[in-house]
């Protein structure tokens, strides 16, 4: 049976985050300080999970000082210590360290990270730029997926130029082993270009976190030609209902093939599990 694999949960508490993140959330959540807080235990996460019909969940860093907070590598890796369902990612900003593939490096074979996640929009830098190609090369020379936000934010500082998923068009061509997620999928403003990118490169996939599912194919009428590359997440907590989403996907007029493809049997090539 193919599981369910959530590609995308931000795994930090809430003192960790600006308070206009927090207000962000609580437009949606009552009281998200104790509904993040009670989940991101090692018995709540484990529990959520299963309650949501979710498998795996990839558990993401946040180095964002500026936009959102800082969800620090150390509290992810210590959240997924022994949690066999969760699977961390951690982050690297490129204005806090100097030496961007010896940190990466450093994450995967000491901490065991298992991908990486970029913010451009948060950090302030373009997907292309020379200064993260160390990060692209030492990802590929590991063997571990990259995921990039693309597409809109709402979040204070951010700077939505750094969002569209056409620089990543550089990063396919020059990094071609290198697994690379688009991720929201270039939302707002985009949405054509990582559909084309997805279909044209072999490396790239379409990430399709904080998404209205119900809207999937108004976004992507075409969905179905890119069945093997589009991939489920839910960008918890800031969307929390995951369970209704994945209901959702489900009942949308695609192939049965095709919504277990997006649910999660790309994700589980994508991680080797």
């Amino acid at each position: 049976m193919t599981p369910v694999i959530d590609f995308h949960l931000h795994a930090g508490l809430y003192h960790e985050l600006h308070p206009w993140v927090m207000d962000w959330i609580s437009e949606t959540i009552e009281d998200p300080v104790a509904y993040v807080s009670n989940i991101l235990t090692p018995e709540g996460i484990v529990r959520f999970l299963r309650e949501n019909g979710v498998d795996y969940a990839v558990a993401l860093a946040e180095l964002s000082p500026i936009t959102t907070g800082m969800l620090s590598n150390e509290g992810v890796a210590e959240l997924c210590r022994g949690i066999d369902c969760l699977i961390p990612f951690c982050s690297v900003n490129p204005f806090l360290v100097a030496d961007l593939a010896g940190e990466l490096e450093h994450y995967v074979t000491q901490m065991g990270f298992r991908g990486l996640k970029l913010y451009p929009t948060y950090h302030h830098f373009y997907a292309n730029s020379n200064r993260i190609y160390p990060l692209y090369a030492k990802a590929q020379e590991l063997g571990i997926p990259v995921m990039v936000h693309t597409g809109s934010s709402i979040f204070r500082g951010a700077r939505l130029k750094y969002g569209d998923p056409l620089t990543m068009d550089d990063v396919a061509v020059d990094f071609p082993d290198l697994t690379l997620l688009l991720v929201h999928s270039g939302r707002g403003f985009w949405y054509d270009r990582a559909y084309f990118l997805a279909k044209l490169h072999a490396n790239v996939y379409m990430e399709i976190s904080g998404l209205p599912p119900q809207k999937l194919l108004d976004y992507f009428p075409e969905l179905e030609r890119v069945a093997d590359k589009v991939i489920f997440g839910s960008d918890w907590p800031g969307m929390p209902h995951v369970g209704r989403n994945i209901e959702i996907i489900r009942g949308l007029p695609l192939s049965d093939e095709t919504k277990d493809k997006i649910l999660g049997g790309n994700a589980a090539r994508i991680l080797g599990l």
